[in-house]
């Protein structure tokens, strides 16, 4: 009955409705203005805090991330569907993640946080939606024209395991070392002082959210970009119910909470420089829709056993690095010194993967 009910059409808006409200109160309890969850933001945060990158403003392992991925562990195991698997193009997908994360950092957010921070009131989400839209329906393209990146493979459950352990491991690390007040560094653990990094949530409550998301999430297929994806190839819009649901929903606990601020100047770690809100989520979308999920549906894969979806997922992180060590990434001031040559660069390391990783090619 769980699985029929998380796989239906009611099933897909409740979760949407999950994640909407949970975002608002996340942010009501200390996560950033209109970032109450943002897969991308937040495992950018979780590189700082790692020292994979020195931006003394995000550096902070959100347990949200790692919520994500253990609840639907979680689920997998409790449904029986747990299955390790991985060797379907490792490295361009870690190359996906990479400029996944580039573009999603020049918009300032991954999918979600283009919802969250529209239910806010943020109409500089409306061109990073565009936007989305634009790449994922590029990548589509590529799906109709034959793009496949290969079969994954069944391999030993130690392979499936080992993201998920390692999301454990982040978790025993907060608990080893715990934020010390007034000090940006515990143990091996760096902490933002101030900024978006310095705004969360308590640990505890963060963790559970992000393991009711995770588990939900799972048993309902929950992803951004298979829903325009659904949309655009077959008229579907199963998925897309669902990102209506937590726009909605999202938006009506903004308005309750009293953090519904609606324009465009000053939103919370937000930009106004529109070309590249848009081209950022272009490079974004496109990278998803070959990489075949967004952000959060990578999490929730390589948490059912997805060694593929687990390179995404690290190569997101090593871009965040990337992103915030090479002028990459936006601020609320605008794009990055090198931002717009990284979209640039990206759009074209996307292209080149679409136009020759298809079956029509000889050989393939």
């Amino acid at each position: 009955m769980t699985k029929n009910f998380f796989a239906g059409r009611w099933g897909i808006i409740c979760v949407g409705a999950v994640i909407g409200i949970f975002a608002g109160i996340l942010q009501k309890m200390g996560n950033p203005g209109n970032m109450g969850i943002c897969v991308a933001c937040f495992e950018r945060d979780i590189a700082g805090a790692l020292g994979l990158h020195r931006v003394g403003v995000v550096q902070y392992i959100r347990p949200e991330i790692i919520g994500f991925v253990l609840g639907s562990l979680i689920a997998a195991l409790t449904f029986k569907e747990f299955k390790p698997r991985s060797g379907s193009a490792p490295i361009a997908r870690f190359i996906l993640g990479v400029f996944a994360m580039i573009g999603a950092l020049v918009f300032l957010g991954c999918p979600w946080r283009a919802l969250l921070r529209l239910a806010g009131g943020d109409g500089n989400a409306i061109i990073g939606l565009l936007g989305l839209a634009g790449g994922i329906w590029i990548g589509v393209l590529f799906l109709k024209n034959g793009y496949n990146l290969g079969r994954s493979q069944a391999t030993h459950k130690s392979v499936g395991l080992l993201f998920p352990l390692i999301m454990l491991g982040f978790l025993c690390l907060m608990f080893l070392y715990p934020q010390v007040a007034g000090e940006n560094k515990s143990g091996v653990l760096l902490y933002s002082l101030k900024g978006p990094g310095a705004m969360h949530a308590p640990l505890f409550i963060s963790l559970v959210i992000g393991l009711v998301i995770g588990f939900a999430a799972q048993r309902s297929r929950f992803c951004t970009m298979g829903a325009f994806r659904d949309l655009i190839l077959f008229r579907h819009v199963h998925l897309l119910t669902g990102l209506i649901s937590l726009a909605l929903f999202a938006f009506a606990a903004n308005l309750v909470l009293g953090q519904f601020n609606p324009g465009f100047e000053g939103q919370p770690v937000a930009h106004t420089m529109q070309v590249w809100n848009f081209a950022g989520m272009v490079l974004a979308g496109l990278a998803f829709a070959l990489a075949g999920g967004c952000p959060g549906r990578q999490l929730f894969l390589s948490g059912e056993g997805d060694g593929d979806a687990a390179v995404f997922v690290l190569g997101m992180i090593t871009g965040a690095a990337f992103a915030h060590n090479f002028g990459l990434a936006s601020s609320p001031k605008g794009v990055g010194p090198h931002g717009i040559a990284a979209v640039a660069v990206g759009l074209v390391v996307c292209l080149f993967i679409g136009f020759t990783m298809r079956k029509n090619i000889k050989g393939v």
